[in-house]
């Protein structure tokens, strides 16, 4: 039988991880530019922990993993009969694999509350799992990269978290519209109109204004339900344009009865004023170029309406079509689903994957990012390498990646080897270089070759 692997999870070989971590390399140089420090929590937690924390459709699911031993010992013939998978499930399983990065977050701030110092600024690269039905671009096991600040109700937070996001994909040279809302405009705009049900369809509208037109979008209101006068008072919100302040402007001037909208309002102005004032959104990529990134108000941003209590982001390339790379905002009770209330938090997260396909079709990964080693030394017989080992060795103290070929097959097989993991240097040392206390450096793209000392070969690669 050929071997397989499960539907819906991959392998990734050795160009595929190095791109992997430089992404994730890159990502978390920045978290701890601001503070935060790593954790991780186990990949399987209790049901206790992991059930109705998703809704009914997450709780299908989820993975759920057999007891050891004789699961079937608490189990009738009558539930067996029975055939009804959850009930049974929660006889035979009593432990899941993690759904997502959050749930297992606030039970950890919860069992480890005594020891944490508040604000706890935390960030978490870990796989998570989901009985999913596997299609393009989704999969049954993937990775979450998350960071979240928890114990603060600050929207210095949220700046910071927005500078993490620009400083990171200006990093990968991806340049970004990094789009801003806040839960309590959205709630203040149903409040005025008295419509509270409906902003979910009020926004979905919106979103359509560049596609069908502001008659359609009134029409497709219509037929959500909301009256001529409701319709009459999203005019403004609906045609909302100009620059961010602009917009800050119009929409204070809709929300003026209602107190909420107008609290997301200054806590708007109050983000997008902090990060003007540190030019968040022009920053200099890891070549030096400046790069230039958006940050756009747009109303129509609705992400986690039952979860989500304050200001909401969401990111998407500029120069490749692709869905939302990365996202987050604030919460009001991470910690209530598992009795502890009242501790507010502001999070993001990074699409690994999403973003590994951007840097992939934008061709933006650094070349040194995915090179192995960058010399290899040649096996000519068992003296050439006693002479070449003491080499090696002070070539990897001096922090260069080497490889000594073990096994002493022809230099065509050799040279072979070399190019296909794109060395760039090889190195030779036979009877007349040994002699002579020196190698032969030949550079694999230019063909030159140089008769050098160990130190002199040290320079050169370097």
């Amino acid at each position: 039988m050929k071997p397989s692997i499960p539907k819906g999870t991959r392998d990734f070989g050795p160009v595929e991880m190095a791109k992997r971590n430089y992404i994730l390399n890159t990502i978390k140089e920045v978290y701890e530019l601001y503070g935060f420090q790593q954790i991780e929590t186990p990949a399987q937690e209790t049901l206790q922990t992991l059930m109705g924390k998703y809704g009914e459709e997450g709780d299908k699911l989820l993975f759920k993993i057999l007891n050891s031993g004789d699961f079937m010992q608490k189990t009738t013939d009558e539930e067996l009969l029975d055939r009804n998978a959850l009930h049974l499930a929660s006889k035979i399983c009593e432990k899941g694999l993690r759904y997502d990065l959050t749930v297992p977050f606030a039970r950890y701030v919860v069992m480890h509350r005594e020891e944490l110092q508040l604000p706890f600024k935390r960030y978490q690269v870990q796989p998570v799992w989901r009985a999913d039905r596997p299609q393009k671009g989704r999969y049954r096991e993937f990775y979450q990269f998350d960071g979240d600040v928890v114990g603060s109700d600050s929207l210095i937070n949220e700046v910071e978290l927005m500078q993490i996001l620009d400083t990171v994909f200006s990093r990968l040279g991806v340049r970004v519209q990094i789009k801003i809302n806040n839960r309590k405009i959205l709630s203040g705009i149903a409040e005025v109109i008295g419509a509270a049900d409906k902003i979910v369809d009020i926004t979905v509208a919106i979103d359509k204004l560049d596609k069908i037109g502001i008659d359609n979008v009134n029409e497709e209101l219509r037929n959500d339900g909301l009256t001529e006068e409701q319709i009459s008072k999203l005019q403004p919100i609906i045609k909302l344009d100009g620059t961010n302040e602009e917009k800050l402007n119009t929409i204070s001037d809709v929300l003026k009865d209602s107190a909420t909208g107008l609290k997301g309002v200054e806590e708007l102005r109050f983000i997008l004023a902090a990060l003007s004032s540190v030019s968040c959104g022009i920053a200099t990529t890891n070549n030096g170029t400046a790069l230039h990134n958006e940050i756009q108000l747009d109303l129509t941003l609705a992400r986690g309406l039952n979860y989500y209590t304050g200001a909401i982001f969401e990111v998407k390339a500029l120069d490749t079509p692709m869905g939302s790379i990365s996202g987050g905002g604030r919460y009001d009770n991470l910690t209530g689903i598992f009795g502890m209330p009242g501790l507010s938090g502001v999070g993001i997260s990074f699409g690994v994957d999403r973003i590994y396909d951007v840097l992939e079709a934008l061709n933006l990964y650094p070349q040194d990012s995915l090179q192995t080693s960058r010399v290899l030394f040649i096996n000519f017989g068992q003296n050439e390498t006693a002479f070449c080992m003491p080499v090696v060795a002070r070539v990897r103290q001096a922090g260069i990646r080497a490889e000594l070929y073990p096994d002493a097959a022809k230099m065509k097989k050799q040279m072979s080897y070399a190019n296909a993991k794109q060395i760039p240097f090889v190195a030779m040392a036979g009877e007349s270089e040994m002699a002579q206390g020196k190698l032969t450096l030949k550079n694999m793209t230019t063909g030159e070759q140089a008769l050098l000392t160990p130190d002199e070969l040290i320079e050169a690669i370097r």
